[in-house]
């Protein structure tokens, strides 16, 4: 994959359907995919879906600059920087071999590669663009109802390969979206770390605030006392006390969860708009955070996994949308 350049043409992308949701999924593509990063998982990039006349993933940025390092919110534009131009459900997982690699070295990223360290020897940073040491190899199968993703990785000095594969497809008959994952390690190391999904949502454009609401299967707590001028708790439940301001920001570090997957059960609700989405996930939360802006509402479950070489690590994902009566 080259280095960024200005896209001309509209990126490749499939439209599915189950009758019920409608959603665009944008396609990896070497030269001019929508999200041109090396960040986020580039497979399964959820551009928009819609349900019943809602609106729940489209972008929540209003431009994107390649000199932006992550975002910019002057009150008018929110400006995204290119590893933080993606939209929808976007994954990202931690990084794999870069303290370990030399200058010039290739370390990964999974879902995106193995890229080079720089010369100069710098820390990491999700926010900057990685030369290309093997890309891997790619494959996608679409279907009206969803798409199929591979990406195969050979070892190329990191110690580290993979065969990961993604798919994305609406459950029939039913306002559902199903995003399931295998990864299975082909290296000489051990793949340990996390991958969490950002979960951006712009419900109908709706600020985040008191019309919002997000309920949790146990007792939420923080890790820091929340500013009851702008949020508060009570029992399983979140509320904004007002809307996130036009430049600022609100955030949480959730606590209270279990070692149990049945944690991973989570809804998001517009009582002004009279819609919502429950994210149900198979796997223990690892860590669970907040992120909002005036244009967006991420809330963002991790995972973790340690996968001995030869072994494989699966995981799945279910949104469900639904209108409020």
């Amino acid at each position: 994959m080259p280095a960024m350049h200005a896209q001309t043409s509209p990126p490749p992308s499939v439209q599915i359907s189950n009758g019920a949701i409608t959603a665009t999924i944008y396609l990896p593509d070497a030269t001019n995919a929508f999200y041109r990063g090396t960040r986020f998982d580039l497979a399964g990039v959820i551009g928009k879906l819609e349900y019943r006349g809602h609106t729940f993933y489209a972008p929540w940025f209003t431009k994107t600059d390649a000199t932006v390092r992550d975002f910019t919110n002057d009150g008018v534009d929110v400006v995204a920087g290119v590893h933080t131009a993606m939209t929808g459900p976007a994954e990202e997982f931690s990084v794999l071999g870069y303290d370990e690699a030399a200058p010039g070295g290739a370390f990964v990223k999974i879902g995106v590669g193995a890229l080079k360290k720089p010369a100069d020897g710098s820390a990491y940073s999700a926010y900057k663009f990685y030369d290309y040491a093997d890309p891997g190899k790619r494959t996608v199968t679409t279907h009206p109802d969803g798409a199929d993703f591979t990406h195969e990785l050979a070892d190329s000095g990191s110690g580290y390969g993979y065969l990961y594969t993604k798919t994305v497809h609406l459950k029939p008959g039913s306002p559902e979206l199903v995003i399931t994952h295998r990864l299975v390690n082909r290296g000489k190391k051990a793949i340990v770390g996390t991958v969490y999904d950002h979960n951006f949502l712009v419900l109908d454009k709706q600020t985040p605030g008191p019309d919002f609401v997000i309920t949790t299967p146990f007792e939420l707590k923080t890790d820091k006392p929340l500013d009851p001028a702008v949020a508060t708790i009570s029992g399983r439940e979140f509320h904004y006390t007002a809307p996130v301001p036009d430049k600022g920001r609100v955030a949480a570090q959730f606590q209270g969860f279990s070692t149990s997957a049945a944690d991973y059960r989570f809804k998001i609700e517009n009582r002004k708009v009279g819609a919502g989405v429950e994210m149900i996930g198979d796997r223990p939360v690892n860590r669970l955070a907040l992120w909002s802006i005036r244009t967006v509402l991420a809330l963002e479950p991790f995972l973790a996994f340690n996968i001995e070489p030869g072994a494989e690590y699966s995981w799945e994902y279910t949104y469900r949308y639904y209108t409020l009566p």
